[in-house]
């Protein structure tokens, strides 16, 4: 493929591609089948081309992209993510004005809907959120019997969203817009109680129902740590875990939301999307990003000793986590947000004692050019995990309170699919593997090849 002012470059298939000039549109690509000789103008929309105009030149060559690093399999209007500039938006709203003026819920709504709410649509919407707080009984006193007491919070919220579609014959309805909110609705509501039942589940404490008289944020940390009726949340601890859920609430095309959509395309209901969402996000790749920032904290010990951990990240010993993101290449402005409410939190809770290992950490590493040119900046959750851990959270409950903030995007993704008409699912591949061979009797094999079977 050929663009203005490129250099030669390789195919997948490492033959030699050699650039041809053309005169074309400013904003295209000219594409040379060298092959042939024969040219293709594709224009650049949206800072995107389109993969048919490809084929029409090119049938049966792929795009080889493993991990999809420049390829763009969805157009959507939800959220848009500038890396380089360090931009985060939802539905053209700055997360940093959202994160300072609004409610999870009203971000909720603002996703799924496109659009803020009016005060009486919030109200409608709020209501319609506390009505379906509770788990059917049947559901909630039966499901966690099934695991073992130390489970994961994480089996134990991606098993219980699953079982939730059997309540609902409805649910596969998906064709139905007034049908497919409902189930947004109840899946929204009830994703904080499974939460917290998962966790009182996994210390062995007594089921906390849900207050609908809290807000969202309030009655999810009452479900949490509520002992005897006596637990009310400082409005700071509720303002930060707003502020996490928002920040949460939806990301672009990271690896659970494509699991979202990839399943949604199918015309699975929501239920079984989310639960696939659950699925990749318990990934220690993308979920347990900000678990092991607080292990490498911790490794690292004290102040004083983060000089030699950096040198060692330098010497590739150990990796620096919390800082770079596939996507940005800029300060991540989540970061910058929970990095002022983390001291508003521990104004309150008390000095996490990780918190000036990390703030050295980031000192030095922002000052440092190793850094600097491989453009390595703090990330959400360089600072999350130190406000979880600081609210009381065990580390095992990070990813279900990722999980629990994702949710609303992960739904608004799989609804606009549905309003879009989205074709399923279907990537190709390179095949690399043996040419066609005749089977081979068992008695006449080679016994050469190891495969760790005697």
């Amino acid at each position: 493929m050929n663009e203005k002012h490129s250099s030669t470059s390789k195919n997948p298939h490492n033959q030699n591609t050699t650039t041809h000039t053309k005169k074309s549109t400013d904003d295209s690509i000219t594409i040379t089948d060298n092959r042939t000789g024969n040219s293709i103008d594709i224009p650049i929309t949206k800072g995107g081309v389109d993969a048919a105009e490809w084929r029409k030149l090119l049938p049966g060559i792929w795009f080889h992209d493993p991990g999809f690093a420049t390829t763009s399999a969805a157009c959507s209007s939800i959220t848009e993510l500038d890396g380089e500039a360090g931009i985060l938006r939802y539905r053209g709203y700055p997360i940093e004005q959202l994160a300072v003026h609004s409610t999870f819920t009203e971000v909720a709504y603002l996703l799924i809907y496109g659009e803020l709410p009016t005060q009486k649509q919030l109200d409608i919407w709020n209501n319609q959120i506390t009505y379906h707080t509770f788990l059917h009984e049947t559901f909630r006193s039966n499901l966690y019997r099934a695991f073992h007491y130390d489970a994961h919070p994480m089996r134990l919220l991606t098993s219980g969203v699953a079982g939730l579609s059997s309540f609902y014959p409805e649910v596969s309805d998906i064709k139905d817009p007034d049908n497919r909110i409902r189930q947004i609705v109840r899946l929204i509501a009830k994703m904080p109680t499974l939460a917290a039942a998962a966790y009182r589940f996994s210390k062995g404490l007594p089921f906390v129902f849900p207050d609908n008289n809290d807000d969202y944020p309030t009655r999810f940390l009452r479900m949490i740590f509520d002992i005897g009726h006596t637990y009310t949340p400082h409005p700071a601890v509720v303002r930060a875990m707003r502020i996490l859920l928002i920040l949460h609430a939806d990301h672009e095309q990271n690896c659970s939301t494509t699991a979202a959509r990839v399943v949604g395309s199918s015309l699975a209901d929501p239920y079984i999307t989310v639960t696939a969402a659950c699925a990749a996000l318990y990934g220690p790749r993308h979920g347990g990003a900000n678990e092991k920032v607080i292990r490498m904290l911790r490794r690292i010990g004290s102040f004083s000793e983060v000089d030699n951990f950096i040198e060692s990240v330098k010497r590739r010993e150990f990796r620096l986590m919390g800082f770079g993101h596939r996507v940005y290449k800029n300060y991540d402005p989540r970061a910058t947000i929970l990095k002022e409410a983390a001291h508003d939190v521990f104004a309150v809770t008390g000095k996490n004692p990780l918190l000036d290992i990390a703030l050295k950490l980031e000192e030095v590493a922002l000052a440092d050019d190793y850094f600097i040119s491989r453009r390595l900046y703090p990330n959400v959750d360089f600072y999350s995990g130190l406000i979880y851990q600081s609210l009381g959270f065990p580390a095992s409950m990070f990813t279900v309170l990722f999980a629990l903030g994702r949710t609303p995007g992960w739904l608004a993704h799989w609804n606009e699919q549905l309003v879009l008409n989205a074709r399923i699912a279907r990537p190709r591949q390179i095949y690399d593997g043996p040419q066609q061979r005749d089977y081979i009797p068992i008695d006449k094999r080679s016994t050469e090849t190891d495969n760790g079977i005697e």
